[in-house]
């Protein structure tokens, strides 16, 4: 399929069992994902989150947050709106600076880190609203970052680019620019840009809430063959049954604190918290009324 081919059929509303066969993985070439990326038999905390606190003018956002992510982690974290789950992200990949508390990445502190973008190499970002470059091609997109940070060759670079974006179900649209592509093919674009830095950890803020309802399995697809990849993945998501189904620890947050924390199972069929079960209640609710 030619790149006009792809969007005069996306035009034409092309039906979503052709989308679904556009996103199809090689589950052959997820298992040559980076050593970085590989599940290792021993546990290993990459991320440790000490006493935690971010304020805001007045208002205090993130309240004394302790967790540790350890090597292959899918830690989910949930919530409603506001509750400080986007803000803990940011401050974990040091887009916003914290107030207060401290953040250990393999035992070093990096909220004294002077080389914040050194350390992003290695703890990188999927953001809701993908943040591709507009004027550049999907693969310019995937190499600009190998090329400009980590400095390889355009070849070297050309060659991880093109493995994962053949990893997501988009090598077929090397040549298109962001604008030509729907919502979930941005964002599979967008996991192929962060996997072409060989980071040790991802972080996903709401990777599927910009997304038309038909798109967001398609993204959650990839991510849930990474996950079964060994991948260390921190998770923002209002995606129950992804948070369920994928993640081996979930993080429960109300008003900027973590009120409980626990194995899927433990969190989704037995609460401890009160308000950990009224957020449940409220999302099975709103499952059941859409």
């Amino acid at each position: 399929m030619t790149i006009t081919d792809a969007n005069t059929s996306r035009q034409n509303e092309e039906n979503t069992e052709q989308i679904m066969e556009n996103t199809a993985i090689d589950t052959q070439n997820i298992t040559n994902i980076d050593n970085t990326a590989q599940l290792d038999s021993q546990s290993e905390s990459i991320i440790e989150v000490r006493h935690l606190g971010k304020i805001f003018g007045t208002h205090e956002v993130l309240k004394d947050i302790d967790f540790d992510v350890q090597k292959g982690d899918v830690t989910c974290i949930i919530g409603s709106s506001g509750s400080g789950k986007s803000t803990l992200l940011r401050c974990i990949t040091l887009f916003e600076t914290p107030t207060a508390g401290e953040i250990y990445f393999h035992g070093e502190d990096v909220t004294k880190t002077k080389s914040a973008p050194k350390y992003r190499e290695k703890v990188t970002m999927v953001f809701q609203s993908f943040n591709l470059f507009n004027n550049l091609s999907v693969l310019a997109n995937c190499t600009i970052g190998p090329r400009k940070v980590l400095k390889m060759k355009k070849d070297e670079a050309n060659a991880v680019a093109m493995k994962y974006l053949e990893l997501v179900g988009m090598s077929a649209y090397i040549n298109a620019k962001p604008r030509q592509l729907s919502g979930g093919q941005k964002q599979r674009v967008a996991i192929a840009r962060a996997l072409a830095m060989s980071p040790e950890v991802i972080l996903f803020d709401e990777p599927t809430s910009a997304l038309d309802p038909e798109m967001v399995g398609e993204v959650l697809e990839v991510m849930k063959e990474l996950a079964e990849a060994g991948l260390t993945m921190i998770v923002v998501t209002h995606e129950m049954t992804f948070a369920r189904d994928v993640a081996n620890k979930v993080v429960f947050m109300d008003g900027g604190v973590i009120v409980e924390e626990g194995a899927p199972e433990q969190i989704f069929t037995s609460p401890k918290e009160e308000r950990t079960k009224a957020f449940l209640s409220r999302m099975l609710a709103e499952k059941q009324n859409a």
